[in-house]
């Protein structure tokens, strides 16, 4: 699928492999216009990091020293991270004003349909319904 107008990709989660973050990023910069991809990356990532690394390098893009000098992965450790990746604490992009907000109108919406079914008006008192004839 061909996504256009996609200039940026953030990765919230470092790909396991350099062929997975290849596909990830390759909805940016798609028919020679340039695009940009963020990957953000924990300690327990860093074992991964070296293929990737070298894949941005050889894209012609800086990667910083540092990375370059990281062990490379074992052939054992890699099938490993393919099969099983890190497992991590669910994160939420959602500003918190925002969530409040929603959990607002959540309970305002159960309470009026509470009130719907009981017959009750805010006041407590019974509804009445009036017939046309």
């Amino acid at each position: 699928i061909d996504f256009k107008g996609v200039n940026m990709v953030i990765n919230y989660d470092l790909p396991t492999s350099a062929v997975e973050y290849i596909h990830r990023i390759g909805r940016t910069g798609r028919a020679g216009h340039r695009g940009k991809a963020v990957t953000f990356f924990t300690e327990d990532d860093k074992p991964l990091l070296r293929s990737i690394a070298n894949v941005i390098q050889r894209a012609g893009c800086p990667v910083p020293e540092y990375i370059k000098h990281l062990p490379k992965l074992q052939s054992k450790q890699k099938k490993k991270f393919i099969k099983k990746p890190l497992t991590r604490e669910s994160i939420c992009t959602t500003p918190k004003c925002f969530l409040k907000k929603g959990k607002r109108k959540m309970k305002i919406t159960k309470k009026n349909i509470k009130e719907k079914k009981t017959g009750k008006d805010k006041k407590g008192s019974k509804l009445q319904t009036v017939s046309e004839s």
